[in-house]
Order: structure tokens, then C-alpha cells, then sequence
């Protein structure tokens, strides 16, 4: 007797639409609903609802759900996350404003810089001091900390992050401080760098901590709702959260570290393209997402998509590194910018096309949408240049008002410039396909790889469309449109490992750097190339070895010391695979008591 197969669903929430997909062994059910801003999980319900009705399965039936969101990108991008506050050693508070004292852009004399999540006033210093070496220097000053801690409460803070000196080599004092905390106010979220980013660089440590503290109570009520509305539903299933490194993690911690949240839709979207690589053995690809409000644009080498450990959000300046808030996680590197098909075209003062990055979203939406949108998009030049068939657009379940784009685009920009309503739209379209293809470049040369020899893979709402164009701006000779690629991003969510990447910073002298271990080279997956030289165990992992890990260490040397920076990735099968990851056992066992925790808690 053979056992039916696992019923798994994807569901990604856009700026634009949320798209679901339905697995029940070989067999993929797709759909797209509009995205409910106010409320982003009545529109995953509504998603999961469409989808199982017309697969025929019942919610009880479903065996796990796997979610990406850019919830937490948004928030950033808009400062809309909670009132926080920062707690930092005693003449420490303006390292998040300092930054680096570098300037990104040198001779621009009205530079912008992005400004601190938290602001001064929320900045409190409290008395105490560790060395490099997590020496004790300054004891912890009670009485500072209770000062702190009572004018937080005279704030009404929402939530706090506890960023200390050296906090990586010696975490006591911040444990201290955020028990302190947790017993003074337990309503407040706390967030200790020691615990979200325990490494060296301080102004990258605590921007990360405020960035996670200012996320966790929006996200830890979304999570928490949307938790009760699946259970309502009928859905009794394991919930997993994609995280920007390309992962799967349970809801318990993606409370506790939304930061890990960041991209995490995107990420899906590269893993997608990087299995599509993998089963066509495209040796060189460049990851090529569309959707309604944003493009991504990703390089992937040997189906694994390029990563590293620095993220930067909301760049004041596009496509210049410095310009942005710093967040040290691990995060499936790409490029993304505001160029989608809500995105919305104007002409400027100095009679130019310019597209984005503002975008209609699903409300209004598009003006061809019939929904109220007033201003010309990407969308709407789409259908008046004929791209879209305004009678089966999304499986004729919306049909597309023409007349309407016709007229926004020939009043707001033909008008202005003299052009006819079809010249006007396809102005739209090549602003928008030369605005991608010029963060694809830059994003090129700053990796020093070269595009003309990949294949782009084109997925998402509006990147097949858009696919040919970006291609012959790029010297790309070859596109590759896959299956469902209208929900690529729901699909990679399917393919993604169940792992959590975690990383700690330990200093010593370089003579006492340890070699490799027998026991480290013993446990790593037999296809990892780099050497387990230098890792050693935190103190604070568990002594038993996961099923399989993939360790790195690198060495930073500064005068007669080093940093040791231990990455550990654990996960339940090797990451190279495109099967679908398995989620019985401890994991999904994990997941259904970290439910049966949401009805209480600081995100209530």
C-alpha cells in the first residue's frame, strides 16, 4: 500500500499580487490574487482558498505551508515598523548616525544619508565597558540601567534594541540588560545584537539589532493573526517562513529574528531560477523577476545563486553601495529596484520619461485594472502596445479596461510630449526595460561577472513581456521562459531547504588559531569545496551535530589579532538538490508547538 503524497503550498505576498501554488506529487495547481495591503493575510486566505477548491483537496488535507513575504522590506522602505528604542554603552549612542565617516558619493556636497530607525532622543546610553577581548572593564551600572529602562517606559516604546561594546566576545551585560528589560516591561519586544548579528563592526551589529527590534511586533502580529485565520480556516499544518538566505524556518523564529524576513520573497524567486538552471545544466544564468511593483535581478553560477552576508535596504541613491541602512544577515545576493508593472510614469520638468520607483499596487492598481488608478503604468502600456490579451488576463477572472490606459497614457504623457498614445506607451516601456538593464549592468561589474554569456530567466507577472527587450540591452542572446513563471517565486518556495545559517565572531591571537578538526571535516557535506579551517563551536551551539552542515571560517587579521567567524548552515538535505525538501519529524513537530505559543506573547 502506498502512501498519498504530501499536499504542499507556496504563497508570496507582492507589492501587487500574491501568488499560491499547489503540489500534490507531480501535479502543480497555480493561482494569483490581488494583495490586500491593509490586511496582507486576508489576501494569503483568499489565495489558499482559490487554489485548494480548484485542486479539489480540503484545507485539513494541506501538510505544510511555506510563506514569503515582503512585509519586513516594506516597513523599512516605508518607516512603518514600531516606535524603538536603542540601549548602547555610555558614549556610544551616535554610532548608528556616524556610520562609517565615510561618503559613498565623494564630491556630491548635498549628500543624503539614510537616517537611523531609531532617533537620538530613543538612543540611551547605560554605564559599562568590555574590552575586544570580553574582558570586563566597566562593570554593568545598575542604577544607569534602571534610569534607562524607566525613561523607556515614559516613551512607550514598542520595542527595544540592546546593542553593547564588544557584545560579541562577552554577551553577559546584554543578557543582563535585556532580562532587565523583559521584567520591567514585558509588553516591549527585545532584540540583543549578541543574539541577532554576534559579530564584529559595531555600526553593522546594532544598525541589524534596531532593524530586527523595529520589525518584530508588526511582524509578530501578522504571523500571530495570520496563525489564528489558518487554523480558523481549517489548515492544521506546519507554517514556514523563507528567509533571505534562501531557507525555510519555523514561525517561532521568524518572531524572534523578522530580520531574517528581509527579501524573503525574492529569495524564493532566485532558488526558483536556480533549479531551472540546474535542469536545463545552464552553466551561467542571470535571475531576471518582475512583478507588480518591484524587479529583482540575480547572478546565478552553477545553479547556486550568488550570497553574501551584508545586506543593504532602502538606499537613498539606487544603485550606491553606502547609501542605505547596513543589515548583517545572510541574504541571496541581488539587485531590486522600483520597476514593475505598477510602476508609475510621469514626464518631469526636464520633459523626460521617468518610470517608478513609486507604484500603484493593487490599490488602486494599474488604470487598465478599473479600479480608480488615475496614473499611467507599466501595466497600461502593456496593453495599449497590445503585450496583454485584455480578455484572458489572469485566466479572464479580471478583465481589462483598454480605453482607460489608452486615455492615461495618451493625456499624461502623450500630451506633454507631443507624442501619439502608442509612442507614448512604448516611451514607458523602454524607460523601464533601460532602467533594469542598467541595474543589471551595475550589478554585473560589481560582482565582475560578464551577462553576455548567461541565459536570463524571465519570471514573474510582467518579465516575460518585458524579457527580449532587457536581453538585446544586455547583449543577452538567450531567454528562458519557464513553466508558471507568472508565480515563480511560490514554486521556489516549494524547492527550498529547511535550514538556518547562524554566525559568530570569537577573537584570540593568530598564534592560537586553531587548524581543522577532525570531527568538523567529518560532519561536512562531502561536496562542500571550502575548508572547515579556523571554525570552531560557540559556546552556545548545541554539541550534538545536525544531520548535515556546511561550516566556513573566515579570518580577518588586525595587528597581532584576528576575528574567527564561524558560519554554520543547518540544514535537513544538501542544498544542491531541486527535490522537494522533506518537513516530517522534528521540524514540523517544532512548528506545531511554537503554534500553540502565539496565544500569548509581546506580538498579541
Amino acid at each position: 500500500m502506498t502512501s498519498s503524497p504530501t499536499i504542499r503550498l507556496g504563497v508570496d505576498i507582492g507589492g501587487t499580487f500574491t501568488d499560491v501554488a499547489l503540489e500534490i506529487g507531480e501535479r502543480r495547481f497555480t493561482g494569483k490574487i490581488l494583495t490586500t495591503p491593509h490586511a496582507p493575510e486576508d489576501g494569503v486566505l483568499a489565495a489558499l482558498r482559490s487554489v485548494t477548491a480548484e485542486a479539489g483537496v480540503e484545507p485539513g488535507e494541506v501538510g505544510v505551508i511555506i510563506h514569503g513575504t515582503t512585509l519586513a522590506t516594506n516597513a523599512l522602505i516605508e518607516r512603518k515598523g514600531a516606535r524603538t528604542a536603542l540601549l548602547t554603552t555610555e558614549g556610544f549612542r551616535d554610532v548608528v548616525e556616524i556610520r562609517h565617516e565615510n561618503r559613498f558619493e565623494q564630491y556630491d556636497v548635498n549628500i543624503d544619508l539614510p537616517p537611523p530607525l531609531v532617533p537620538r532622543r530613543l538612543r540611551l546610553p547605560v554605564r559599562e565597558r568590555i574590552d575586544a577581548q570580553g574582558e570586563v572593564l566597566v562593570p554593568l551600572d545598575e542604577a544607569s540601567v534602571a534610569r534607562a529602562i524607566e525613561a523607556l517606559a515614559a516613551q512607550q516604546v514598542e520595542a527595544v534594541a540592546v546593542g553593547l561594546l564588544h557584545s560579541f566576545t562577552n554577551p553577559d551585560h546584554e543578557r543582563r540588560l535585556g532580562d532587565a528589560i523583559a521584567r520591567r516591561l514585558p509588553q516591549v519586544a527585545v532584540t540583543l545584537s549578541c543574539e541577532v548579528s554576534p559579530e564584529m563592526r559595531e555600526y553593522e551589529r546594532f544598525s541589524t539589532a534596531c532593524a530586527n527590534a523595529y520589525l518584530q511586533p508588526l511582524i509578530g502580529r501578522y504571523l500571530a493573526k495570520l496563525d489564528r485565520e489558518l487554523l480558523r480556516a481549517g489548515f492544521h499544518c506546519p507554517l514556514l517562513l523563507m528567509t533571505s538566505g534562501g531557507g525555510i524556518t519555523t514561525s517561532e523564529t521568524a518572531i524572534r529574528f523578522p530580520v531574517r524576513l528581509v527579501e524573503s520573497g525574492p529569495a524564493g524567486g532566485a532558488i526558483f531560477a536556480a533549479c531551472i538552471a540546474r535542469q536545463h545544466d545552464l552553466a551561467q544564468v542571470v535571475s531576471f523577476d518582475m512583478g507588480g511593483t518591484t524587479a529583482k535581478i540575480c547572478l546565478i553560477d552553477k545553479a547556486q545563486p550568488q550570497s553574501a552576508r551584508v545586506f543593504e535596504v532602502a538606499r537613498i541613491y539606487r544603485f550606491l553601495k553606502g547609501s542605505g541602512l547596513p543589515l548583517r544577515i545572510p541574504v541571496i545576493e541581488m539587485v531590486e529596484i522600483g520597476a514593475g508593472g505598477g510602476s508609475i510614469a510621469r514626464v518631469d520638468t526636464l520633459g523626460r520619461i521617468v518610470v517608478g520607483p513609486d507604484s500603484a499596487g493593487s490599490e488602486p492598481g494599474p488604470v487598465c485594472y478599473g479600479r480608480g488608478g488615475k496614473e499611467p503604468t507599466v501595466t497600461d502600456a502593456d496593453v495599449v502596445l497590445g503585450r496583454i490579451d485584455p480578455t484572458t488576463f489572469s485566466g479572464g477572472r479580471m478583465p481589462l479596461d483598454v480605453a482607460g490606459a489608452k486615455r492615461a497614457a495618451a493625456e499624461r504623457i502623450g500630451a506633454a510630449l507631443n507624442l501619439a498614445t502608442e509612442h507614448a506607451a512604448l516611451g514607458i516601456s523602454e524607460m523601464v526595460d533601460e532602467n533594469m538593464a542598467n541595474a543589471a549592468r551595475v550589478h554585473a561589474i560589481e560582482s565582475g561577472k560578464d551577462l553576455r554569456p548567461r541565459t536570463l530567466i524571465a519570471f514573474g507577472g510582467a518579465a516575460p513581456l518585458h524579457a527580449a527587450r532587457v536581453a538585446e540591452k544586455l547583449g543577452i542572446s538567450r531567454v528562458l521562459v519557464p513553466a508558471n513563471a507568472g508565480v515563480g517565486s511560490a514554486v521556489g518556495l516549494l524547492r527550498a531547504p529547511v535550514a538556518y545559517e547562524s554566525v559568530r565572531g570569537s577573537c584570540g591571537s593568530v598564534a592560537s588559531m586553531p587548524h581543522q578538526s577532525t570531527a568538523c571535516s567529518q560532519r561536512c557535506a562531502p561536496r562542500q569545496k571550502r575548508s572547515c579551517g579556523a571554525a570552531r563551536r560557540p559556546p552556545s551551539w548545541s554539541s550534538s551535530a545536525p544531520p548535515s552542515c556546511a561550516t566556513a571560517a573566515r579570518v580577518t587579521r588586525s595587528r597581532s589579532s584576528f576575528q574567527c567567524a564561524t558560519s554554520r548552515r543547518l540544514i535537513d538535505r544538501p542544498s544542491a538538490s531541486c527535490s522537494r525538501p522533506s518537513i516530517a519529524g522534528s521540524t514540523a513537530e517544532r512548528s506545531r508547538a511554537s503554534r500553540s505559543r502565539f496565544s500569548a506573547g509581546w506580538w498579541r
